[in-house]
């Protein structure tokens, strides 16, 4: 099992892009079956410096791959890109 895990920081003033980013991968969830679970939210702590987190699991590197390139994902992840200031990732087997 593959747990993968993404943090986001979003630019100042693009707040409403971020709900409608985060809906669409929460939206996600039981769209795309290889999805095992998935957490999505916004950091409620100021004092951190990431905007939001998806926390999702895939039975293995391959189907991580089949919902990194899925097209749905793809629009959401569009989203994402023209508001992000940065982005981190860690893929980790539990």
């Amino acid at each position: 099992m593959i747990k993968h895990v993404v943090m986001w920081k979003f630019r100042p003033g693009t707040e409403e892009q971020a709900q409608k980013f985060v809906a669409g991968l929460k939206g996600l969830y039981g769209v795309i079956d290889v999805i095992k679970s998935c957490e999505v939210g916004f950091n409620c702590n100021p004092q951190e410096e990431y905007s939001a987190c998806l926390v999702a699991e895939f039975e293995n590197l391959a189907d991580l791959n089949k919902y990194a390139t899925d097209p749905r994902h793809l629009a959401v992840s569009a989203i994402c890109k023209e508001i992000r200031e940065s982005r981190v990732a860690v893929d980790f087997e539990i």
